[in-house]
């Protein structure tokens, strides 16, 4: 049977714009795909559709198809993105023009009716900028079925620009679930680029960093098997523990839910091929749930910040001098959230000036723009010269500015229309899944496991374990895992998974003492998924956090000295 070959060249809107012409030309492909959403694109999108609605779409794709057009139609590769963001149909428009000015022949077809934002009141989302559902794959399969070269589409789950084309390739039907899910799979590790060849992986230093890191490439076979890989002479690494990085990056519980397909993510198997060849196996699908997520994305008000260097001796003396007269500056009509953080970044006996210093960050928010933009900066500059010794700004405050917050919805699937404009302007309408299941019950998180006896040594918690973290909305998630070079990988993850309690959460990562944390077994991937619920507030748009998505909170974790039997760090 033959293999179909899947490769990306974006995993954000603002990824490396040669990625595209590099895939094209570095070795065999069918299908490009690109996913340039998440969260906080939508709010940025949709400022742009404010100011033009013929906007609303990923501009750098289309400079990418722009310049690549034809090298795509002269290799015969199909590519499907999911940059028509807000505006799909305003984006193959721009696509069929520049093909028209450059005489290149191409089919360009687009899925919309995610956009829910025109029904916001019917669905009681309030006040939303934007709202859209996830859409699954079965549009863009259809696209392809009809005849399209380009597929471009609004907001569909970041795997379904994968899964569409082994849908349209392999004839899957609706209830294939463990060939969709591992297709599923396989458009989750590489919707995210070079995350999965050791972008953001803790184990960099085993990797080749000696030239740009490489895309990742799924091939996936009729039976839902998949093998991830790269172009050869491409920097980077396709290794269990790169993939595993990507597996356990911005999920929830044990399963991945897709409008398609719930996939068992403790299922999962994989196995290294090869160099640079990662198998993945076993993929267990069950029905999809009836209801599919909307991101709403509102305006949450407006935002300041300013950010004083404390030097030398005496800081926390100095910051709360810094702390009183700001906040007495603004009692008299103060905004409706001061948040204060005091970076520590100081060193004894500092043999240089940046060694001496920490820093003290000031944000505030509020609904009236202008307690956040004079008031608050007049504020600031005003103590220059009677404040503590040595006063400095990293930056003078600026105006204040709109920030967005985001949160999530649920609809059933059949309200959500679901169509796919073929490039001759015909319109075919998706039905929703046929069979649909009740969200699996959240599982309890794992019991303590009895202490490994000998003597144990006080390091750093990633000497053991490996961890990649992010955001959903205005919630992280911490995966953590054994490597799969550990001589005894099974004995360290039995220690890990009785070790990492939610009380142990709460110590080593002490923002999270009060959030209702959840930890799920991932056995086959010797891991665990920590979920921390509210950690980013109202969504990262809108978070004051010192790593607002949540993308270093794996390494400080990692960083944080724990008692570790002697026996595992051998």
């Amino acid at each position: 049977m033959r293999t179909l070959r899947v490769g990306n060249c974006s995993g954000f809107y603002g990824d490396r714009l040669s990625a595209m012409r590099e895939m094209l030309e570095g070795g065999e492909l069918d299908y490009l795909t690109g996913d340039y959403l998440a969260e906080l694109t939508m709010l940025i999108l949709g400022r742009d559709r404010m100011r033009d609605a013929d906007l609303g779409y990923a501009k750098t794709f289309l400079r990418q198809i722009t310049e690549n057009l034809g090298l795509a139609r002269e290799k015969g590769v199909r590519i499907v993105a999911n940059a028509g963001g807000l505006n799909p149909a305003g984006l193959a428009d721009a696509i069929r023009k520049v093909a028209a000015d450059q005489g290149v022949e191409v089919a360009v077809a687009h899925v919309e009716g995610d956009d829910l934002q025109p029904r916001a009141a019917e669905l009681g989302f309030g006040d939303a900028l934007t709202a859209n559902a996830y859409l699954g794959a079965f549009g863009i399969a259809e696209a392809l079925r009809a005849g399209a070269d380009v597929v471009v589409t609004g907001r569909v789950t970041d795997a379904s620009v994968v899964v569409g084309p082994a849908i349209a390739e392999f004839d899957w039907g609706r209830e294939d679930f463990d060939r969709l899910a591992g297709a599923v799979v396989a458009g989750h590790v590489i919707e995210c680029g070079a995350q999965a060849t050791g972008g953001n992986f803790s184990g960099f230093l085993d990797i080749d960093r000696s030239r740009p890191l490489g895309f990742p490439i799924a091939e996936i076979d009729a039976d839902g098997g998949v093998v991830i890989t790269k172009h050869a002479r491409t920097g980077g690494a396709v290794t269990v523990d790169t993939v595993t990085a990507q597996l356990v990056y911005e999920i929830q519980g044990r399963h991945y839910l897709n409008p398609d397909v719930s996939v068992d993510l403790s299922s999962i198997r994989l196995a290294q091929e090869g160099p640079d060849r990662v198998a993945v196996s076993g993929v267990r699908g069950e029905a999809p749930p009836a209801t599919t997520k909307v991101c709403l994305n509102a305006f949450g008000g407006f935002r300041n910040s300013v950010e004083f260097v404390l030097t030398g001796l005496d800081i926390e003396q100095k910051a709360a001098w810094v702390r009183t007269q700001i906040e007495q500056s603004l009692a008299a009509d103060p905004p409706a959230e001061i948040v204060w953080d005091l970076a520590r970044t100081d060193h004894e006996d500092p043999d240089t000036q940046p060694r001496a210093a920490a820093t003290l960050r000031c944000h505030v928010k509020d609904s009236d723009a202008a307690k956040v933009g004079r008031a608050f900066s007049g504020a600031a500059v005003e103590i220059a010269l009677a404040s503590y010794p040595g006063f400095t700004m990293t930056a003078p405050p600026g105006a204040g500015s709109p920030y967005g917050v985001s949160r999530a919805a649920f609809v059933p699937q059949a309200d959500v229309p679901h169509v796919v404009v073929h490039a001759d302007g015909t319109r075919t309408t998706i039905a929703p899944p046929p069979v649909t299941a009740a969200e699996p019950a959240a599982e309890v998180s794992p019991a303590p496991m009895p202490a490994l006896g000998g003597p144990v040594r006080e390091v750093a918690f990633g000497r053991l374990v490996h961890a990649r973290s992010g955001d959903k909305g205005g919630d992280a998630n911490v995966g953590v895992w054994i490597p799969s070079s550990h001589p005894r990988r099974e004995q360290a993850y039995r220690w890990l998974e009785g070790f990492l309690s939610i009380t142990r959460v709460r110590e080593l990562l002490p923002e999270a003492r009060d959030l209702p944390i959840e930890i799920h077994p991932l056995p086959n991937l010797a891991g665990l998924n920590v979920i921390l619920p509210g950690l980013l507030g109202e969504g990262v748009a809108s978070s004051t956090r010192f790593d607002p998505q949540a993308k270093a909170l794996g390494e400080w974790l990692r960083a944080r000295l724990v008692p570790i039997p002697e026996e595992l760090l051998a």
